[in-house]
């Protein structure tokens, strides 16, 4: 039998399937980081949503993707050394608090009906706080989980992502569609009548009774609890480790992560395959267009439609974690990338509910592989020390390819239409893994060791 919250013996972890799930700080951990997660999911279909509600612009989609991706660029760097200098959970906390109250500017902003260019600069500022807050929560997993069951703690840890992503979004658009409802108004006349001082979204020139300042305070409070809970956990920080390290914040430091996966070539072609497959495949970005304008569906479909692709997600992720893990890690992600790239061209051109359903769903499905395979070489082909940069560098890279990925579709899309827009853009993964499976024959014959 296992103890309540010990480490399960090397043997052991080869064999069960729930190893992580018995260490009760990586129960704590995870719940932490995904109650976050959830929020930021309502928070994303509802913004997008509102935002396209009032300027029925596809290129305003765009703008929420750009926003986004800034701070990444602007800040992951210094944040992977900031992780990797000063005490890794403080970093967390203070970031989700500060995370939470950009998201309750978010709810003032939307009751007063204030300008979009207002809205994308909060986002901005969610962001950045996000930016520093990723790689320090990132570096944190491989300390309180033993290395044998690594691979197993990542793949539930992305599996209870997904489900909390995908309650947050399918949760985000039922609450568009039931703060709109008579019955809300009378549950909690006083909340709707100090949030909705002004109109915040309109449709076709009439306001729209939504109210998603209601969601982003929800957001928020899952905010709150996600530091707290952070802020409960218990491991060995390594302060006199990272204090005989501290170094002046200079760029021969701050390059430390980029250096240190340029001579990783499987973990440089593992997030270069990523970043490049997903830059092209941005469907998701066009969701609240799909939902309204091809599809002719109601607010509440954006978020079942979000959900689909982290329900196909979250079954490949508890899939995985129930494996040993691949054996041929590379082989599985280009394969996993050129399914990603025929979903998305299925997605583009269905006109069927169903189908498109199905189709998010397998997309969500076949990313969660490339998912898993990332995470898990990075963590465990780089040393403690170097985890808060190489994370930082990851960040950069994921971030950018989803939020430069949802940039490029809206702009794609306003010029070209958004059935282009998807459509190209899962032909270009599919290139992309074809390309990558001839230019990179080691990710390809890559193999994890086994006894």
């Amino acid at each position: 039998m296992h103890s309540k919250s010990g480490p399960p013996s090397e043997n052991e972890s080869r064999t069960d399937a729930y190893a992580a799930l018995r260490l009760q700080e990586y129960r704590r951990y995870t719940f932490g980081r995904n109650l976050s997660g959830a929020g930021e999911a309502m928070q994303g279909v509802v913004v997008v949503w509102e935002l396209y509600a009032r300027t029925h612009s596809s290129l305003t989609l765009g703008y929420v993707g750009l926003v986004q991706v800034i701070p990444v660029f602007l800040f992951a760097i210094v944040a992977g050394h900031i992780a990797d200098r000063y005490p890794r959970k403080t970093i967390v906390v203070i970031t989700q608090l500060l995370s939470s109250l950009c998201t309750i500017l978010l709810a003032v902003l939307s009751s007063v009906h204030a300008p979009v260019s207002l809205f994308l600069f909060c986002l901005f500022l969610g962001m950045t706080c996000r930016a520093f807050c990723n790689p320090a929560r990132g570096a944190i997993l491989p300390q309180i989980v033993p290395a044998g069951i690594l691979a197993n703690a990542v793949s539930w840890d992305t599996s209870v992502r997904r489900v909390a992503v995908m309650l947050g979004q399918a949760l985000g658009g039922f609450l568009l569609d039931w703060t709109g409802r008579p019955a809300f108004a009378a549950l909690l006349p006083g909340v709707v009548v100090a949030l909705r001082t002004a109109s915040t979204a309109h449709v076709n020139g009439k306001p729209d009774a939504a109210l998603p300042a209601f969601i982003y305070l929800l957001t928020a409070a899952c905010g709150i609890l996600s530091a707290l809970t952070m802020a409960s956990i218990q491991f060995h920080e390594p302060h006199d480790e990272l204090r005989s390290k501290r170094q002046t914040l200079e760029w021969s430091t701050l390059l430390d992560g980029i250096r240190y996966i340029r001579t990783n070539r499987i973990i440089l072609e593992t997030i270069s395959l990523d970043l490049f497959a997903v830059l092209f495949g941005g469907a998701t970005a066009l969701l609240p267009v799909y939902q309204k304008d091809i599809l002719h569906l109601g607010p509440e479909a954006l978020g079942w439609m979000r959900a689909s692709s982290s329900f196909g997600a979250l079954i490949t992720a508890v899939t995985c974690a129930h494996m040993r893990g691949f054996k041929h890690p590379g082989r599985a992600m280009l394969w996993a990338v050129f399914g990603f790239g025929i979903s998305t061209i299925v997605f583009g051109l269905s006109r069927n509910v169903i189908l498109s359903v199905i189709a998010l769903a397998a997309l969500g499905g076949l990313d969660m592989v490339s998912v898993v395979v990332r995470q898990t070489l990075i963590q465990t082909l780089t040393v403690n020390t170097m985890r808060g940069r190489v994370n930082a560098v990851n960040a950069i890279f994921v971030n950018s390819s989803n939020e430069i990925g949802a940039f490029e579709s809206g702009m794609v899309a306003h010029i070209a239409g958004p059935i282009f827009s998807v459509v190209s853009g899962g032909i270009g993964s599919v290139i992309i893994a074809a390309a990558a499976a001839i230019k990179w024959p080691a990710l390809r014959s890559y193999s994890n060791a086994r006894d």
